[in-house]
Parts: C-alpha cells; sequence; structure tokens
C-alpha cells in the first residue's frame, strides 16, 4: 500500500509581501472599474435667465432631457434669446426637449420665434386657446400656432403630467383652473385662507386674463419640490390653495408674477413652507416691496433671490449676495439652483460665483 505524503513549502517574506500588494492593486483596480461603470450622482438643474422682468427658465433632468418655461421678451437685437442661448450652452443643452409656454402675454411668449430659430423645440406645451383676444395677443398666438404646427403639442389641464426623465413634472393650474384632488401627504386646512381676501379689480377683470390662465408646475425630484405658478393671480391663487392645501410644503419657490402684489398672497406664499424663493422681476418691472414683505415674512423661509435690484422697494431688497444683477450696473447675470434627491440644493449666483446649499 502506497502513503501519500504532502510538503509543506514556505514561502519568504518577501514573497509574502508581493503577493498581498498585488491583491490591495487588484481590488484597487476592481474599485476603481466599478466607480466608472457606475453613473454618477446628477443633479436637476435650473437656470433663472435675466429677462429684465419677462420669464425664461431653463431645466435640465439629471438624465439629460431639456424644458424651456417661457421664451421672455420680444427684442431687436435678441437680447432675451442670446441669453438662453448662453445659459444652454453651459448647460449642454442643443435642443429642447420640451418648451413651455405659460401664457401668451408678450413678456413669456413674444420671444418664441426668435429662440425656436435658434435652437430646435421636440414639444410645445400649453394651455390651450387664448383667454383674450386683443390685438397683442392675438399677433403672438398666431406666430406661436405657426411654430406647434410644425412639432408635437400637448395642451395641458391640472393633474396631467409632463413626460420628462428622472423628474416627476405635474400641472396644478391651466386654463383657469386649479388642481383640487390632494397630493400624497397634503390637503390639510389652509390657515391663512381667514386672512386673505378676493381682490376686485377696478381697470382691467385678472380673473378672465391670461395670468389668471397661466400654466403652473410642481416639480418633484425625489424629496426635492419646486413651485412655478408663472404670472397666476391672487384670486387664482386662494382658487388653488382653500380651504385646504393640496400642494402641501415646497423646498424651492419660483416667486409668482415678477413679485406683483396682484399675485404672492399669503394664501400661497406663507402657506408652501419654502425655504427658498426666487422672483424673476426686473430693475423697474414690478418687485414690489408688499410682495417682498409677504415672502420674506413666511414661515420657513430662509432666502430672497431677486433677478434685479427693485427700484420699487428700495428699502426692502435683500442684501447684494442674493440679488443677481445689482442696481446701475451689468445685467444679464442668471441664478442657477443645483438640487439633489435628498432635497438639499444649491443656489449659485452667477455675477459673484458664490454658492449656498440649504440642506433638507
Amino acid at each position: 500500500m502506497q502513503v501519500w505524503r504532502t510538503r509543506t513549502f514556505e514561502l519568504p517574506a518577501a514573497s509574502w509581501y508581493h503577493l498581498a500588494m498585488n491583491k490591495i492593486l487588484l481590488a484597487a483596480f476592481l474599485l476603481l472599474a466599478f466607480s466608472m461603470a457606475m453613473p454618477g450622482a446628477k443633479t436637476l438643474d435650473m437656470y433663472v435667465v435675466d429677462t429684465e422682468g419677462g420669464k425664461a427658465l431653463l431645466i435640465v433632468s439629471p438624465s439629460g432631457q431639456s424644458m424651456l418655461l417661457d421664451t421672455g421678451f420680444p427684442t431687436n437685437n435678441d437680447r432675451d434669446t442670446n441669453r438662453i442661448l448662453e445659459a444652454a450652452t453651459a448647460a449642454g443643452v442643443k435642443k429642447l426637449d420640451v418648451l413651455v409656454t405659460t401664457h401668451y402675454d408678450g413678456d413669456h411668449v413674444g420671444n418664441v420665434a426668435s429662440v425656436v430659430a435658434k435652437i430646435p423645440v421636440v414639444t410645445f406645451v400649453d394651455h390651450g386657446p387664448a383667454a383674450v383676444n386683443d390685438a397683442h395677443t392675438t399677433a403672438f398666438v398666431k406666430t406661436y400656432d405657426e411654430l406647434v404646427a410644425k412639432a408635437k403639442h400637448l395642451v395641458v389641464k391640472p393633474g396631467d403630467k409632463i413626460p420628462f426623465q428622472s423628474v416627476d413634472v405635474l400641472v396644478v393650474t391651466s386654463a383657469g383652473a386649479a388642481l383640487k384632488t390632494p397630493l400624497k401627504g397634503a390637503g390639510a386646512a389652509n390657515p391663512f385662507c381667514a386672512e386673505t381676501k378676493p381682490m376686485t379689480w377696478p381697470k382691467v377683470n385678472e380673473d378672465t386674463s391670461e395670468n389668471a390662465n397661466a400654466v403652473g408646475l410642481l416639480f418633484t425630484f425625489g424629496k426635492f419640490r419646486m413651485l412655478d405658478l408663472a404670472d397666476l393671480t391672487w384670486n387664482k391663487e386662494i382658487a388653488l390653495m382653500c380651504p385646504n392645501n393640496p400642494i402641501g410644503a415646497v423646498d424651492l419657490w419660483m416667486v409668482s408674477h415678477h413679485g406683483h402684489e396682484i399675485s404672492n398672497s399669503p394664501v400661497l406664499a406663507k402657506a408652501l413652507h419654502a425655504r427658498v424663493a426666487i422672483m424673476n422681476n426686473g430693475a423697474r418691472k414690478i418687485g414690489a416691496a408688499s410682495a417682498i414683505k409677504t415672502i420674506k415674512s413666511a414661515p420657513g423661509m430662509q432666502a430672497l433671490y431677486q433677478m434685479h435690484w427693485s427700484a420699487n422697494a428700495p428699502n426692502d431688497n435683500p442684501p447684494d449676495e442674493f440679488l443677481a444683477n445689482l442696481q446701475n450696473s451689468p445685467d444679464g447675470k442668471w441664478i442657477k439652483v443645483a438640487a439633489e434627491q435628498n432635497g438639499s440644493f444649491t443656489v449659485t449666483n452667477a455675477r459673484t460665483g458664490e454658492a449656498k446649499t440649504y440642506k433638507k
């Protein structure tokens, strides 16, 4: 019977060292390769473009899709178009997957032909037929309709969702109607309804204006929520937010109607519990003192950013660090927001390059 015997071989200490180092290097290589293969953490990015009291908000999803809310004023030198294109270039945007026209006033839709001529649009979104038929609005709508006829087109109503990868985009107002079914976690009685009385309109009936028909959107990205109601007016805010708040709290609020006093009622501004608000005013285009005071007094408000120092509220403007464009200074600087899924977001003032992060 043959007996097999095993022998034990001892490796020199130097060999053990090299073997261990090889294992460490292999592990490091595999970790690096794995991290390169995994998609990096991306943010929901928003560029509030300076249109001197008009509106143009460029939004880029973490997946790279782009959405533009309104196109600003029509100007002979393409001022607002060039500023939108500057933001698009900074964001790496070469086409607009979605262009939302919130309503047909000139400071929101008047520049659409110029923008579309410079950057292609896949889908147009709006509230449907115009609510008014004055000469200016009719001309803007005619131009807009000619562009829409060459692309995809969605007419939205409250409760609809606009397709946008990685981000939930809910329509909360459109064509004068408002969301009434409370969202998950919302629907509580709004305590500010009692102090918010309806407005009467001595000249133009704002309840039937294009402003009152504006498309309002709620953006949700993980735990981050942003509300933009365009130029929605006071009484329509009451219709949306009373007697119960169907939206709940948001993290960021794009201030309504350029900071106009016929919008931004307590029933909205105070009930949202926003941590940060951004106002797309011009140097002399609204930025009303009463609206600024209401926003600053809202529960939970940490900061109000403005696109311009407001001549209409010389004693109520926030500190310079929160102003994208100072008094009597060159214009055109944007404010950028980068939001994370955990609800935190960073606001960068392009004028100074300074960034401030607001933790959830």
